[in-house]
């Protein structure tokens, strides 16, 4: 166990905490509910964006930017939207600051610099981007637009955690128009299975795709898909969205085209995103007590390399070796890390790189020389075998693969074995408080009965899954008819 790490079953969140502080992935700054992301954290992050980047370019997507700041008046246009976001809205009023007579050395905003227009701090970029879309949009030889933007966005929440829930969070955004509802339907299923592909093949996190039910659904939109994942305390988290918008938004800002009938008619839209949240389900999925567990495909380092020697002559005999392996390593696509450091006794490093969730360590000492062999260590397993160093090209792309596929089908069966079907109230409340993860049962369709059973248990229907057979029976807490399972459960 790293020093001072608290164990994950004394204290789930302390441990969580801890984890994302001494693993060096980010810390709290001097702006309230807002964070600083490190190097080793931001690595992660730019390794997750780099391929999300390429899938969506992959689907014909391309990347452009829009403005941070939101004139309130386009803010408010697309009401349901505006009413969903108001209450974690950051306002600009003014743009100046002068020296404050009052109070020598000290800075107050300026009376006489108030904006004409105050501006809404994005929380989500739908109004900036659809009063764009409008000088771009006038027949159907226009459509479709597919674009994404990579940003930061803040919600001004009350209650923070770092990459879970801040006030300013970075994210990609994706924003859609097309000249049919069925078109753009299909471009809200194929990016959230986009999500879910990425989730499971990069990040090993298998997750439910489904619906959100209207309560749950993202302001603005006329449905909602998402994937869910279930985090090792037997919470959910909803690690990605994406939204079929209808006309809502074009309505909101007059954006029609000629159709190919020669009528005019109002866009289809779309809009998806996921975020930096994806960093703490990646954590929360895998790590343990150690530290930090993180997937080959996105660890910075997949392969860390330590020397123990006694002096120079052994470490240059030994980095003359590793420096052979590296090279082999960079022709394999291996991202390889030799660490010749002599701040740090080997057993530090060793520490350090199983707190840093490195897939793979290598250590050589002279006797490894002599005998040509090295020991290998998974962080996976915590397993250790020695190795011929002429294996190591034929063995460690195949580690590389089974790790990952071990942390996929761990947390599935992690899944698998907190999923539960429940018929009845008080079995309901059971399971959620002793066993916990995912609920499958039936509910009414009510929004009186989902907020009811919310404000009972503070569990939400986390999404109605799209591979749902349909399944007569009765509502687990009105005893109403039901069509379907719905899952439940605590989330983030």
């Amino acid at each position: 166990m790293a020093k001072n790490l608290t164990s994950r079953v004394e204290d789930y969140s302390k441990w969580y905490n801890e984890l994302v502080v001494q693993a060096g992935l980010a810390e709290n700054s001097a702006v309230r509910g807002c964070m600083v992301i490190k190097p080793y954290g931001y690595a992660i992050w730019e390794n997750m964006q780099a391929q999300l980047d390429k899938m969506f370019k992959e689907t014909g997507h391309q990347n452009a930017y829009f403005p941070l700041f939101v004139p309130k008046s386009l803010f408010e246009a697309e009401e349901k939207n505006a009413e969903g976001f108001a209450k974690e809205c950051a306002v600009v009023t003014h743009y100046r600051l002068q020296n404050d007579p009052d109070n020598k050395g000290k800075l107050r905003v300026d009376p006489e610099a108030k904006l004409e227009e105050e501006l809404v701090v994005r929380p989500t970029s739908e109004a900036i981007i659809w009063n764009t879309y409008k000088g771009w949009i006038q027949s159907y030889r226009d459509l479709p637009i597919l674009i994404n933007q990579w940003a930061n966005v803040v919600r001004w929440e009350m209650r923070t955690r770092l990459f879970l829930r801040t006030a300013e969070f970075l994210w990609q955004e994706g924003h859609t128009a097309h000249a049919t509802k069925e078109e753009a339907i299909k471009e809200a299923e194929l990016m959230n299975d986009v999500y879910a592909e990425f989730a499971e093949t990069y990040m090993a996190i298998p997750v439910i795709r489904g619906i959100k039910t209207e309560s749950e659904r993202f302001a603005g939109a006329v449905e909602t898909y998402c994937i869910e994942a279930l985090m090792q305390d037997g919470k959910a988290l909803q690690a990605g969205t994406s939204h079929f918008l209808g006309q809502n938004f074009a309505n909101a800002f007059d954006v029609k085209f000629t159709n190919k009938e020669g009528k005019l008619d109002y866009v289809w839209a779309t809009s998806w995103g996921v975020s930096t949240r994806l960093m703490g389900a990646l954590i929360m999925t895998h790590s343990d007590d150690n530290g930090l567990v993180i997937p080959p495909l996105l660890a910075p380092t997949q392969v860390v390399i330590v020397p123990i020697y006694r002096n120079e002559d052994q470490l240059n005999q030994i980095s003359e070796k590793v420096n052979e392996i590296l090279r082999s390593f960079k022709k394999l696509g291996i991202r390889a890390k030799f660490d010749n450091n002599d701040m740090l006794r080997p057993g530090a490093k060793f520490a350090q790189y199983e707190l840093q969730g490195v897939p793979l360590r290598i250590a050589i000492g002279p006797k490894d020389m002599e005998n040509g062999t090295v020991e290998l260590a998974r962080r996976d397993t915590l397993t250790k075998e020695f190795l011929s160093m002429d294996k190591l090209d034929e063995v460690v792309p195949d580690l590389l693969k089974q790790i990952q596929v071990n942390l996929y089908t761990m947390a599935l069966e992690f899944r698998n074995n907190h999923t539960t079907e429940v018929d009845d109230f008080e079995t309901f409340k059971d399971v959620l408080e002793n066993k916990t993860g995912f609920i499958s049962a039936h509910w009414d369709g009510t929004a009186e009965t989902e907020q009811k059973i919310k404000e009972l248990t503070k569990a939400t229907i986390r999404c109605i899954p799209l591979n749902a057979e349909k399944e007569e029976g009765t509502c687990v807490y009105s005893g109403k008819p039901s069509a379907r399972r719905v899952l439940f459960a605590k989330a983030y």
